[in-house]
């Protein structure tokens, strides 16, 4: 990417607009993010979809296009503060701009007046995201699943990653990190859990977000409120489970996820509770009885799959997240690993916090 086609993007949907500034926004590890000011009142954001990430980037555009009516729509009489975002057209109506090399890009509505944070620490702060999350479940759940696309198949789905892992580590050029690989081996037997019950029809399965970390989700400039839930690339069909478990993976993980020392990584049966009271206060009606049974192992499963993706990345030579150096990803794997043993060495108490939260937290 250069800085020419970044112009063109802008002139294609901003024509004849000044541009101000255009500077770099947020720090995901996936697609190229600006925040663009112009001769308006209004701000914008520029993004260059990834194309080593997105293989189909038009249905990316159109799910995006179909939730966000979507969430325009229904969200000003369900969500106070919560505000979508949109996606945003060219003056004829086009909502993605196609480059020379073929890579897809879009601007987006800036949501300002806010905040995103990397990992957060009060039980207050959790108890908005999993308000927020569960709001979008609840808001979702009507919309007809069917009309989506799914831009990332098998994304979400663990026995296919450990699959993905067994072939990168049978021909990676690169070392093996012994505790990675024993980590992997002793773990094996559960990876089908969450695929077996989606089988048999048990777990809940509706439009989900597909990456509700910490840093997707806005909240009001002072913290104490989130008012929007961004970075919808990854909207598709899928588990409930698999955002639920995704979204506290991130949320009771207070040191983060970009630290070296994996001693101070600890999953917080407090952030936990707090998040999964906001989540059950807005959309418990969603939650089926597997649903409940499998909770626990969903965050279990789900920071086993990403510690594995991020393993397999770096086997790979780096190809999908954005690294800093060689061994990010070797580094990011091993975060994921310990939160895993973490959840796991704390598995009962987990179980008894949901069971009791499920049964008397009054739905608001």
């Amino acid at each position: 990417m250069n800085r020419q086609q970044r112009g063109d993007a802008l002139s294609f949907f901003l024509p004849g607009r000044k541009i101000l500034s255009v500077a770099p926004l947020g720090d995901g590890n996936v697609n190229d993010t600006w925040l663009v000011e112009v001769d308006l009142p209004e701000k914008f954001v520029l993004q260059r979809l990834n194309p080593h990430v997105f293989a189909a980037p038009s249905l990316v555009q159109d799910n995006l296009y179909k939730v966000s009516r979507h969430l325009q729509k229904y969200a000003p009489d369900n969500t106070g503060n919560f505000v979508p975002v949109r996606l945003l057209a060219d003056p004829k109506g086009d909502y993605s701009y196609i480059a020379g090399d073929g890579s897809y890009w879009r601007l987006l509505s800036y949501i300002g007046n806010s905040s995103s944070h990397n990992s957060i620490h009060s039980t207050e702060q959790a108890r908005e995201i999993g308000k927020a999350l569960g709001l979008f479940h609840r808001l979702m759940s009507p919309f007809a699943a069917s009309s989506l696309a799914d831009p990332l198949p098998g994304f979400h789905c663990t026995p296919l990653s450990l699959e993905k892992y067994d072939k990168s580590a049978a021909t990676s050029p690169e070392r093996a990190a012994e505790d990675c690989l024993d980590f992997i081996q002793d773990r094996r037997k559960d990876v089908s859990l969450l695929e077996d019950s989606r089988q048999q029809g048990e777990i809940t399965q509706q439009v989900i977000h597909g990456d509700p970390k910490v840093a997707n989700f806005l909240f009001s400039k002072d913290g104490s409120t989130v008012i929007s839930l961004i970075d919808l690339d990854t909207v598709r069909p899928g588990l409930l489970l698999h955002d639920i478990g995704d979204c506290l993976r991130s949320c009771c993980n207070p040191a983060g996820e970009e630290i070296h020392n994996r001693e101070t990584v600890r999953f917080s049966p407090e952030l936990f509770s707090a998040a999964l009271t906001g989540y059950f206060q807005v959309a418990s009606a969603l939650i089926s009885s597997a649903d409940h049974r499998l909770l626990v192992d969903s965050v279990r499963l789900i920071s086993f799959e990403l510690g594995l993706r991020f393993y397999t990345d770096y086997l790979n030579g780096n190809t999908y997240f954005k690294v800093e150096h060689k061994k990010h990803n070797l580094f990011r794997a091993r975060i994921q690993f310990a939160l895993v043993q973490s959840i796991e060495e704390q598995y009962s108490e987990l179980e008894n916090i949901c069971t009791t939260l499920l049964t008397t937290v009054p739905a608001v």
